[in-house]
């Protein structure tokens, strides 16, 4: 049992889910035939929390509920029972329950848990965001990034101010300025960070934060940073690759640099063509065509709306086809075509 149970955890550390649950059961099996209820309870929670690391709460809960030990074992073992068992809650989307394991969770934690107390704010702000609180979710975001930060765990604050700032700007009950001062403590946090695939993650959720908060200048610079540190040939890194360019191209539309703006968004344009998404590439084509009508270039404008206008009836977007023959109208008529521009006008009725 002891052996099965090592080789359980060292397959978790490695991320091998499947191969711990395995090792689990097995324990769990042997122990059945010991006289100790104490390791049964021990095996099932381990094989319990083996099926919350890989995303199956109902067998998880299972487990977890025969494992339940008692108000005599250690804080920390009655804390780990409480935050599994949340988790489990949690991924069978029964947030209140789940909330109630998590405040219990901290209750039984010992002060020099930190990391611990973090991660179960974590998780109850995901109950409430679940409930659709994002106010209180923020709160437990904002708890959880100071305890980080007080284990020393620059990575893991990042990653809840980030939670944090998005959870304020869906609230709406908090003011901008607070909302900038989460974002400008996570994006010093990112310096830190020595995961470039993280850290251009966070400089992306940064970047979407500055542009909700209509900080575009800070916004462009956050989504330069990401781009400089996202790469790879999976489909996933072309992907965020793609949604940088186009959000750095529509930041600098924002602030009025249209001729800075014409080539991200013309790189946008062309790797979301070779992913096959048409209808991102459509509100390129848009992006693109305001940028150059901005500029005067009026007949580039009525060039790339057509674009727009056909990527978006290839992906069935009647909102983006309504936008395209807007500014077709509007290019048209600047063109000197009244005739083209009333036709283009009379699309979007």
């Amino acid at each position: 049992i002891e052996g099965l149970t090592q080789a359980g955890h060292q397959a978790l550390a490695r991320g091998a889910r499947q191969e711990a649950v395995g090792y689990f059961r097995k324990a769990l099996l042997l122990s059945r035939d010991t006289a100790s209820p104490w390791l049964h309870r021990v095996c099932a929670f381990n094989l319990g929390a083996a099926y919350v690391e890989s995303g199956k709460p109902k067998k998880a809960l299972k487990f977890l509920l025969q494992s339940q030990p008692s108000e005599k074992e250690s804080r920390e073992h009655l804390g780990d029972h409480y935050f599994n068992t949340g988790a489990a809650q949690e991924g069978l989307q029964d947030f209140s329950k789940a909330l109630e394991c998590f405040g219990k969770a901290t209750g039984h934690d010992g002060t020099s848990q930190a990391g611990g107390r973090a991660a179960t704010h974590m998780q109850m702000g995901c109950c409430y965001l679940g409930m659709r609180e994002p106010a209180r979710a923020s709160r437990c975001f904002l708890d959880a990034a100071q305890t980080y930060l007080a284990a020393e765990s620059p990575e893991a604050a990042a990653v809840a101010l980030s939670r944090a700032s998005g959870s304020m700007l869906q609230s709406r009950r908090f003011q901008p300025a607070e909302i900038a001062g989460v974002l400008a403590q996570c994006r010093s946090l990112c310096e830190t960070i020595p995961d470039p695939a993280l850290r251009g993650k966070l400089y992306n959720d940064i970047g979407l934060g500055y542009s909700q908060l209509h900080i575009f200048s800070l916004a462009a610079e956050s989504f330069e940073q990401a781009l400089g540190l996202c790469g790879g040939e999976l489909e996933q890194d072309r992907r965020q690759e793609a949604a940088l360019l186009q959000n750095l191209g529509a930041a600098h539309n924002a602030l009025h640099s249209f001729g800075t703006a014409l080539g991200w968004h013309r790189r946008a344009a062309v790797l979301h063509s070779t992913l096959g998404n048409r209808r991102a590439q459509g509100q390129c084509f848009v992006n693109l065509a305001y940028a150059c009508s901005q500029l005067g270039n009026h007949e580039a404008a009525a060039e790339n709306y057509l674009h727009a206008l056909q990527a978006f009836r290839d992906s069935g977007d009647m909102q983006g086809q309504w936008q395209a023959c807007e500014g077709l109208g509007t290019a048209c008529f600047h063109l000197g075509d009244p005739q083209k521009a009333i036709r283009h006008y009379q699309e979007t009725l």
